[in-house]
């Protein structure tokens, strides 16, 4: 296990928590003497995680949180600011994709345009759904950042871990809307780490690969437990040979949150992806 002793007492406001993965990064700095608020639209999730938290001997609790309100932020800070103090580490997690922001192929045949298949083609994306895919990962980002670095501005080592993804890099055929507002995060990242350089607020961002999880588990294996054609594409193209797992990205959240290591570290995106991103195909 890492250690990392001056992150202890500290706050950390995760939104997205109640997911595998975004409950996992509030696990991993709990377990290093961090105060977490664990954010998600439903309380039920955010509850769960910090009730597992509280359960291993460290502190944490749960809020209900809207991050496309800003009324909704400004009602967590508040209940957050009371209990538990201000923030220091502020990860961006909440995010995800939507159905009607993809495309059923990954490639479009002029045949497409007279067919009576049920399939969706770039031609038939839902501005509503697009917009939904931005809104969720972009403007959340851009909204819980816009309440809680009112109290990191100026605050020593305070720093803001947003959550891109390998996407930015090399867009992924049939989801082009989730792409696209990942590598909006990206780029808002280096904005945001240039713009606040002057009060010493450190901006960076984890991109994740390819990671199995219970929740999409359906989607990477058969029900024998074979992968399925995608699956074999993305393994196939990812030097590592196998899929990520939560603590894949352990090392990484504790190198961006500890200035003992990172304090001349801001703008950049890692990823954590077993080298995909870095892979040709030959």
């Amino acid at each position: 296990m890492f250690n990392h002793d001056n992150l202890k007492g500290r706050v950390a406001v995760v939104t997205g928590g109640g997911g595998v993965l975004c409950g996992g990064f509030a696990k991993d700095l709990a377990r290093q003497g961090v105060k977490v608020a664990v954010l998600d639209l439903r309380l039920d999730a955010a509850q769960k995680v910090a009730d597992e938290i509280i359960a291993e001997g460290f502190e944490a609790i749960g809020v209900a949180c809207n991050v496309l309100e800003k009324e909704s932020l400004e009602a967590a800070r508040a209940e957050i600011n009371e209990k538990i103090g201000t923030c220091d580490i502020l990860i961006n997690g909440a995010g995800g994709n939507h159905p009607s922001g993809n495309t059923t192929k990954e490639k479009f045949e002029l045949s497409d345009l007279d067919s009576t298949e049920d399939i969706k083609t770039f031609f038939d994306l839902d501005p509503k759904g697009i917009e939904f895919v931005f809104n969720l990962n972009f403007l959340g980002t851009l909204l819980t950042t816009q309440v809680f670095a009112k109290d990191m501005v100026g605050k020593e080592n305070a720093t803001i871990i947003n959550i891109s993804s390998m996407n930015s890099y090399k867009p992924l055929t049939k989801i082009p809307a989730y792409s696209a507002a990942k590598a909006a995060i990206s780029n808002f990242t280096q904005f945001m780490a240039v713009h606040f350089s002057d009060v010493g607020l450190r901006v960076n961002a984890i991109a994740p690969g390819f990671f199995s999880t219970n929740q999409n588990k359906a989607l990477l294996y058969n029900e024998d437990g074979s992968y399925t054609p995608r699956s074999e594409k993305i393994i196939g193209h990812t030097p590592l040979g196998r899929f990520g797992v939560p603590e894949d990205l352990t090392g990484t959240l504790l190198f961006l949150s500890d200035e003992t290591y990172s304090k001349f570290v801001t703008g950049v995106i890692i990823p954590v992806d077993g080298g995909f991103s870095a892979y040709s195909g030959v």
